[in-house]
């Protein structure tokens, strides 16, 4: 459920005792040397060409069950200085090979938190709450959340709760790379 690799493929313990409140989350990289300064060098370099790369091994993954593809927002203000959103420059190439609806506006992230990089782990759930808007319906629809890293979780775990609390089925996060688990 959290993407963190377990033998067998059975869920972690911490999924089993706490189930986020998403279905699933698949990740096709560690967030770990050198894939983290690549993401970076994507994310805060505008090194947009690794986008290709990326979308190439997401796309390779089984094509998820879903209704509608959602990337993971971007406070106005966040975008304005990036100049782009990275979820959404993965999410649109994704959607198209998957031949699952995009929407790109789906999501609004109405509260400009602080960077989740910054935080200690304890801090980001809170950083989150409250985050996020959903315009227009997604009841009864099956979402897929397309981000670059998933580290806690946390902010895809917001999302989720925010996009089940008007309606839809179910949740299901495809990100580049997952921070391991520590040891």
């Amino acid at each position: 459920m959290c993407a963190i690799e377990q033998p067998l493929g059975l869920v972690c313990g911490a999924c089993l005792s706490a189930p986020p409140p998403f279905e699933a989350s698949r990740a096709v990289l560690d967030y770990a040397f050198p894939v983290d300064r690549m993401v970076q060098a994507f994310k805060y370099g505008h090194r947009l060409a690794l986008s290709r790369l990326f979308v190439e091994l997401m796309a390779a993954e089984p094509c998820p069950q879903a209704d509608l593809v959602v990337p993971m927002p971007l406070h106005p203000e966040r975008l304005r200085s990036r100049g782009f959103n990275q979820a959404a420059e993965l999410a649109r190439p994704l959607a198209s090979a998957w031949s699952i609806p995009l929407r790109l506006d789906g999501i609004v992230r109405d509260v400009d938190t602080h960077p989740q990089a910054e935080l200690p782990w304890k801090a980001r759930a809170g950083n989150v709450r409250g985050a996020f808007r959903v315009r227009g319906s997604v009841e009864g629809l099956r979402v897929v959340v397309v981000d670059d890293v998933m580290t806690t979780g946390e902010t895809l775990a917001e999302l989720a709760r925010t996009l089940k609390a008007v309606g839809a089925a179910s949740v299901e996060n495809r990100v580049v790379a997952r921070t391991p688990a520590p040891g």
